[in-house]
C-alpha cells in the first residue's frame, strides 16, 4: 500500500493504471474503509484514494502538533498538475464538475500550554470512542482478519456516574453491585432483581419459538416494551441515580429522558433492553478483558488501516497523498461516472464513494441546496492532564446525564479518560475526550467547559481549596491539574445513496454502531444482490487468536 511520512502534495504525481475501476472510494475514513473492503471481497475492483500521507480521514489519530490544521476551515485542494497531462476530458461525454470542501469544525478554542513532548501525544478526531466487546464492529474486525492489525486494550477502569457533585462507581454487573459500598442493601436487592429480569428477558427472548410457558412468562411484557424505557425503571422502583446510571451509563441514552420533547430522543424499553444486553454480554465475552469496552492501541485511526489492508489483499488499490479535485458527469445520462484526481487523471468508474467532507453537487438542483437542511452537532473536548481521574487506573468512562452540570444541559456529556499503555501519551499523562450532542454550538461548548472544570484543575490553582468529592476509595479526592486542552465543535451529516454514495460523519455516540449500520445500507442499497463482507472473506492467518482481548 502506498504511503508517506511527510505532509504536503508531491510535485509529481503517480500515474495510475488501469484508469477504470469497478468503484472509486475517496477517503479513508472507518466507513469508506468498510465499504472498500466489502467492495473488493465481492470481486469488485476498487481504487481507493486519499489526500493525507496516512489513513483514516475524519477517524484518523493525529500527532498533537497537526491538529490545529486539521480543525482549521482551510480545507483547499490542489488543482490538476501542470507536469501531468493524462486527463482525458477532452472526450464530449463528459465534463468535470469540481469538487468543494465544507467546512466541518467550527468554534475552536485552546488552552493551556503543550507540552514539549507534544508529538508524542497521539489525538482521535472521533473522541470519546470506545468498542463493545460483544459490538458488530468487533465481529466484523473477527471476520474480515482485520483484528490481525489492531491490538486492543480493556477500559480497565470502568464507568463513573456524576451525580449530586459527586462521582459515583457504576454497578454494572452482579460482582460490582456487591463490592459497591455506596449502596445500601435495600439498593443493592432492587438491583440484583432487575439485572435477574434482564437476563431471564433475554434468556427467553433468544429461544424464540420453541419457548415453553415458564420461558414465555420469564419476558417482559410487550406493553412494557413499548413504554418509555425512564418509566419502566419507576415501575421497577428504582431511585433517580439508579436510573441515571441504567439510562446514560448503561443504555448510553443522549438526550434527557424525563424531559424529551420527540420520539426520536425517547429511548423505549425495547431499546434500553436492548442496550443492556449488549453491555451485559461484553463483560462476559473475553476473559482477559476487564469491562464492557476496549480501545486500540495507537488510537481509532488504526481501526480504518485494518479494513484497509483487508481491502488491500482482496486486490484493491491504495494511492495515498492524492486529492480528488472533480467528478467527472456524463452529459447524455445526468450521472457521475468518475474523477478528476489532482494529478489531471480522470479515472471512470460504476460507482463513487466520497467521504464526507465534500459537497456533493446535485444534478437537478442548485450546489447549495443540498446543505440547505442544518446538520446536527456535536460538541467535543480533548484535554492533557497529569494525572488519572481515578486513582491507580489509567483508563476511565465518566457520565454526566443531563441537567447534572447547568440546567441548559440537554444531553449527557461523556468523557474518556486514557493513558500511555494504549500508546496515545508519554508515562505519566492523561488524555481526556468530551463529548456531547448539541443543536447551540454555545451550550454545546459551555457544557464541555463545565465539565472540564468540574474533573480538572487549571494550571496553577491551588488543589488544596478545590476537590472533587469522591464516593469510593478507589477514586481520588484531590483532581487532575489540566496542562492543556482544546474545544470545537463538529457538524454530523448522515450517509446518502446514489450514483455517488456520501459516508456518514463521526456521530456523537460512544461506539460505532450507528455508523457501521448507515455503512451497511449504503451497501446494500447499491449492491442489493451482495453479501456485505462474507465470513469466509477472510485472509487465513497462522497465529489467528479470535477469542482474546488485551
Amino acid at each position: 500500500m502506498a504511503d508517506a511520512s511527510a505532509g504536503g502534495f508531491p510535485d509529481d504525481y503517480p500515474t495510475i493504471d488501469p484508469t477504470s475501476f469497478d468503484v472509486v472510494v475517496c477517503g479513508t475514513g472507518l466507513p469508506e474503509s468498510i465499504l472498500a473492503a466489502a467492495c473488493a471481497a465481492s470481486g469488485k475492483t476498487v481504487l481507493h484514494v486519499d489526500p493525507n500521507p496516512f489513513y483514516g480521514s475524519l477517524f484518523s489519530s493525529v500527532p498533537l502538533p497537526s491538529l490545529p490544521s486539521f480543525l482549521s476551515s482551510d480545507s483547499s485542494t490542489p488543482g490538476p498538475s501542470s507536469s501531468t497531462a493524462t486527463s482525458s476530458s477532452a472526450a464530449a461525454s463528459h465534463s468535470a464538475v469540481h469538487l468543494e470542501h465544507r467546512c466541518l469544525y467550527s468554534e475552536v478554542e485552546t488552552s493551556g500550554t503543550v507540552p514539549e513532548s507534544s508529538s508524542r501525544f497521539t489525538v482521535d478526531l472521533v473522541g470519546p470512542r470506545v468498542l463493545y466487546c460483544a459490538d458488530e464492529a468487533v465481529d466484523l474486525l473477527l471476520r474480515s482478519g482485520g483484528n490481525n492489525h489492531v491490538e486492543f486494550k480493556s477500559v480497565e477502569g470502568g464507568s463513573l456516574l456524576y451525580w449530586d457533585g459527586a462521582l459515583y462507581p457504576v454497578p454494572d454487573s452482579k460482582g460490582a453491585i456487591f463490592m459497591d459500598g455506596t449502596l445500601k442493601p435495600g439498593m443493592k436487592t432492587l438491583l440484583f432483581s432487575f439485572f435477574k429480569l434482564v437476563e431471564s428477558h433475554i434468556a427467553a427472548s433468544s429461544s424464540g419459538d420453541k419457548e415453553g410457558e415458564g420461558e414465555a412468562s420469564a419476558k417482559i411484557s410487550e406493553e412494557d416494551l413499548d413504554l418509555p424505557f425512564i418509566e419502566f425503571l419507576k415501575k421497577q422502583r428504582l431511585p433517580p441515580k439508579i436510573r441515571a446510571v441504567m439510562v446514560y451509563a448503561i443504555a448510553m441514552a443522549d438526550y434527557d429522558q424525563d424531559a424529551a420533547d420527540s420520539s426520536e430522543k425517547l429511548l423505549t424499553t425495547r431499546d434500553g433492553i436492548k442496550s443492556i444486553a449488549l453491555y451485559l454480554s461484553s463483560i462476559k465475552r473475553f476473559a482477559n478483558a476487564e469491562g464492557a469496552f476496549l480501545y486500540p492501541m495507537y488510537g481509532q485511526g488504526e481501526l480504518p488501516q485494518a479494513f484497509c489492508r483487508f481491502a488491500a489483499v482482496k486486490g484493491a488499490l491504495y494511492v495515498l497523498r492524492m486529492p480528488v479535485t472533480a467528478l467527472l458527469l456524463d452529459q447524455e445520462k445526468k450521472r457521475y461516472i468518475g474523477t478528476r484526481l489532482a494529478s489531471g487523471q480522470d479515472i471512470l468508474c460504476q460507482q463513487l464513494i466520497l467521504d464526507p467532507s465534500f459537497k456533493i453537487p446535485s444534478l437537478d438542483m442548485p450546489s447549495d441546496a443540498s446543505d440547505s437542511n442544518s446538520p446536527r452537532k456535536v460538541a467535543r473536548g480533548i484535554c492533557i492532564t497529569s494525572s488519572s481521574i481515578k486513582k491507580g487506573k489509567s483508563s476511565v468512562l465518566v457520565v454526566f446525564p443531563p441537567k447534572s452540570l447547568q440546567e441548559q444541559q440537554a444531553a449527557a456529556v461523556r468523557v474518556l479518560q486514557l493513558s500511555s499503555n494504549v500508546a496515545v501519551c508519554p508515562p505519566g499523562m492523561f488524555m481526556a475526550y468530551l463529548s456531547t450532542p448539541c443543536t447551540d454550538a454555545f451550550i454545546g461548548k459551555q457544557c464541555i467547559n463545565k465539565a472540564i472544570e468540574v474533573l480538572f484543575n487549571a494550571q496553577g490553582s491551588d488543589d488544596s481549596e478545590d476537590h472533587l468529592e469522591a464516593t469510593s476509595e478507589n477514586i481520588e479526592n484531590a483532581k487532575p491539574t489540566l496542562i492543556w486542552n482544546c474545544v470545537y465543535v463538529q457538524e454530523i451529516t448522515q450517509g446518502t445513496s446514489g450514483s455517488v454514495l456520501s459516508c456518514p460523519m463521526p456521530d456523537e455516540n460512544l461506539d460505532y454502531r450507528n455508523i457501521l449500520e448507515s455503512t451497511k445500507k449504503l451497501f446494500a442499497d447499491t449492491y442489493p444482490n451482495e453479501e456485505f463482507l462474507p465470513r469466509n472473506a477472510a485472509p487465513k492467518y497462522a497465529d489467528d487468536d479470535s477469542d482474546s482481548a488485551e
